[in-house]
């Protein structure tokens, strides 16, 4: 069975993985025979009450909290390899862009945890695919922009696609019920919430997404 990476960044679209992507990913994951091997950083972030949508000045712990999502089956992706996997995917929401690197903050400038930057460079080099939903190309591009030149999308927002472009990976706008591949680099992304105004369309994008990543195996 093939084995499909899945980093979480938290449980929460403000301060974590957006549930709604995580979950569909999940879904498409199993409806296409792949396993879903989740993992997530063991690192503390600041948490953001989803109710006021403002700061609490709490932490929690990023591992502890993908928990939730994937029902206790997970990793620290310190303890996860390439040789352990066939493709992955990240789901988006904040955590992705705050939580796993800082382009939240620093844009084009980010830095990425240590160990998402390790594993996502040795799926590159291996060249096993690679999905990315919402926000998570950004990630992507602060990782493997430079040396890949990598094409992505995360919809049409020109300011976060400027943000990509700096960092040596191509923008392609996309509309939120498609995706783009990069056929030689095998990374497809989906524009998902950043795009959607109703659940149904993030669902059709991810769905696509995953089962052209599964496909590219």
């Amino acid at each position: 069975m093939k084995k499909i990476g899945v980093v979480l960044s938290g449980c929460g679209v403000r301060d974590g993985s957006e549930i709604h992507e995580a979950v569909f990913t999940l879904l498409a994951i199993d409806r296409q025979g792949a396993e879903a091997v989740c993992m997530a950083p063991n690192a503390d972030f600041p948490v953001t009450n989803h109710l006021s949508m403002q700061e609490s000045g709490e932490k929690r712990n990023a591992l502890v909290e993908s928990a939730r999502i994937a029902r206790g089956n997970i990793r620290d992706i310190a303890e996860v390899s390439a040789s352990d996997l066939d493709a992955i995917i990240f789901p988006g929401g904040f955590g992705a862009a705050r939580n796993l690197c800082d382009f939240a903050v620093k844009g084009a400038a980010a830095s990425v945890h240590p160990e998402v930057s390790r594993l996502l460079k040795e799926m590159a080099v291996a060249a096993k695919p690679i999905g990315a939903i919402c926000i998570a190309p950004a990630l992507i591009s602060a990782v493997l922009g430079k040396d890949f030149g990598p094409t992505l999308t995360i919809g049409n927002d020109p300011g976060t696609a400027s943000e990509i472009e700096k960092t040596g990976a191509k923008h392609q706008e996309c509309p939120v019920t498609e995706f783009v591949v990069d056929a030689k680099h095998k990374l497809v992304s989906t524009p998902a919430y950043m795009l959607a105004n109703n659940i149904s369309e993030a669902y059709q994008g991810i769905d696509k997404c995953v089962r052209e990543v599964i496909k590219l195996i």
